[in-house]
Order: C-alpha cells, then structure tokens, then sequence
C-alpha cells in the first residue's frame, strides 16, 4: 500500500469490503465502534453519521489486511497490531497524498479538511499524530512538504 488517499466514503469502503471478501452489517455492539472476526465486520448501527462510520470502517479494513488472531487481550503484541491497523486505516481515508490535495482544493483549516477529506476532525488529528511517529516533524511527497506539527503543506521547487 502507498500512502496514497483514495479518500473513500462510507459507500466506498462497502464496495472495498466487498472487493477484499469482508461482509459488513451494521449492528448492536455495546463498547465498540466496530469489530472483526474472520471476513465479517460489524459496525455498530447507532454511530450518528456515515462519516463516523467511515472511519471506524477503514481500520476495520486494516484488522483484516494487517492483523491476526484476537487482539482484545492488552499486550505489546495487541498494541503494535492496533496501531498497524489504524495506520492502515489512515492511508485508506487520508495519506499524504489526501493532506496534499485537501491543501491544493483550498482546504486551510482542520475542520476544511476534515471535510474534504470526508472524515471525523478528531480521525485526522489522529493521523497526524500517526504520521508524525512514522515520518518525524514532516514528510516529502510528490513535490510537497508535508508538516504534522505544526501542520501545514508547503509546496517545493
């Protein structure tokens, strides 16, 4: 996987689901914004918006792509799977690429983007934060420099 953005909806995670062999139903899971067992994912059905369920869709799409066995046991190895998961989720909804063209579509705020880019505020905080443990202080692509804190994209000549 690049760190690319496919900047995915809700709909088009379903249809990635799909693609990949996942079912997803949408269904009561007290606790959990989504869970994974085998190839069925089940998204809890009272998160309010389409955009909340993205999120918490596209890292349920990285369980399945990066993680095995059952990690609801705390321990390193439950942790380094989790963060694997969500970092993949990332690139799924955001990527460097998504930073770039949220950036280049006018976007100059947290919640701009957020918008664009069809996620939760609080999901591209996280990925910031992600990032910035995986890249440091910033990031080159594509001609870009991308910043995570403080967070800014800066184009290169």
């Amino acid at each position: 996987m690049t760190n690319g953005s496919e900047r995915m909806d809700y709909e088009e995670l379903l249809r990635e689901s799909d693609r990949r062999g996942l079912s997803v139903k949408e269904k009561d899971i007290p606790g959990f914004g989504g869970l994974i067992w085998q190839n069925r994912i089940a998204i809890r059905k009272d998160i309010p918006t389409l955009r909340e369920k993205s999120c918490i869709l596209a890292e349920e799409i990285g369980h399945a792509a990066t993680t095995s066995g059952d990690i609801l046991a705390d321990g390193p190895l439950s942790r380094k799977q989790e963060l694997a998961a969500r970092m993949y989720g990332y690139n799924l909804k955001i990527g460097l690429r998504g930073i770039v063209e949220a950036y280049e579509a006018g976007c100059r705020s947290r919640y701009e983007a957020a918008e664009y880019l069809d996620c939760t505020e609080e999901y591209l905080c996280e990925a910031m934060k992600a990032y910035k443990g995986k890249y440091g202080l910033w990031a080159a692509y594509d001609g870009y420099l991308v910043c995570f804190d403080p967070p800014a994209v800066l184009r290169m000549m």
